[in-house]
């Protein structure tokens, strides 16, 4: 997926997948949600979701009804170490991050 947000590219096509969550529901389902944390070759995250009828990726598509949709956010360094720290592991996080205190 390719989207221009305030004068900038993101292509999931481009950049690096660094990794991904999905909470487990079946696509087809209203509470399906899955994305992926990039990192693109200038060093800028972003995230790239999907997801049913119920959860935020959802769109109005007519008189109070809804649907699943598709978008990428840009993410700060630290949004982006955040979402990692909930869904990746602890090796994928240190490789990306580097080191934490113990």
């Amino acid at each position: 997926m390719k989207k221009i947000i305030n004068s900038r590219l993101y292509d999931t096509g481009t950049a690096k997948e660094i990794g991904s969550y999905c909470n487990g529901y079946g696509a087809g389902d209203f509470h399906y949600l899955e994305e992926t944390l990039y990192r693109k070759k200038t060093g800028e995250f972003f995230l790239y979701g999907s997801g049913g009828a119920m959860t935020k990726y959802s769109v109005e598509c007519g008189n109070r009804c809804w649907s699943g949709s598709e978008a990428i956010t840009p993410c700060t360094v630290e949004e982006a170490m955040g979402w990692a720290e909930e869904h990746l592991d602890a090796d994928t996080y240190i490789e990306v991050f580097g080191a934490v205190e113990e």
